[in-house]
C-alpha cells in the first residue's frame, strides 16, 4: 500500500521520480524500488517523504485523509512498527520468488544437463563394449540409430 500511496502522490504533485528522490537526498533507482514494492524507506526517509507531500506519514502508509490526524512525536514507534510489518511482508515474498528461481534452474537447467550426460556416457559405454568385441559394423549402425 505504502508503494502506491508513494505513487499516487508523486504523481499528484508533478514530481518526477528523480526530483522526489533528489529532494530526500537518495538516488533514483531506490524511489524505483519504494514504488515497485521492492524495498520500503526507513522512518526517517518516511518523515522526509511525508514533509515534501504535505501529508502526515499514517497517509503515506495507507489511512485515508479523513483519518489522518497531524504526526506527533510519539506516532513514530507506530510508524517503525508499521515499516517493520512491510519489511516482514517483503522478505517474506522475496524468499518466496527466491524459491520459485531455485525450482525453476533446476527443472530448466539442473534435469537437462543431467540428462545429456547420462546419455552421453551410455552412448560411451555401449561404444567401449562394441568395440572390445571386435565388430565396428555394429558399433556405427547403433551410433547412428541413436543419432
Amino acid at each position: 500500500m505504502l508503494n502506491e500511496n508513494l505513487k499516487m502522490l508523486r504523481k499528484e504533485k508533478g514530481f518526477s521520480q528523480e526530483e522526489l528522490a533528489s529532494k530526500v537526498h537518495v538516488v533514483r533507482q531506490t524511489v524505483s524500488k519504494w514504488e515497485k514494492g521492492l524495498s520500503v524507506p526507513d522512518a526517517e526517509i518516511l518523515v522526509q517523504i511525508a514533509d515534501v507531500f504535505e501529508v502526515p506519514v499514517s497517509r503515506l502508509l495507507g489511512a485515508l485523509p479523513a483519518e489522518s490526524e497531524d504526526d506527533a512525536p510519539g506516532q513514530r514507534n507506530e510508524i517503525a512498527e508499521q515499516l517493520m510489518k512491510i519489511n516482514e511482508q517483503l522478505v517474506i515474498k522475496n524468499n518466496r520468488t527466491r524459491k520459485i528461481i531455485k525450482w525453476l534452474i533446476i527443472i530448466f537447467v539442473v534435469i537437462p544437463a543431467a540428462l545429456i550426460l547420462l546419455s552421453v556416457l551410455l552412448v560411451f559405454l555401449f561404444r567401449t563394449n562394441v568395440s572390445s568385441s571386435g565388430s565396428p559394423e555394429i558399433e556405427t549402425g547403433y551410433i547412428e540409430m541413436l543419432l
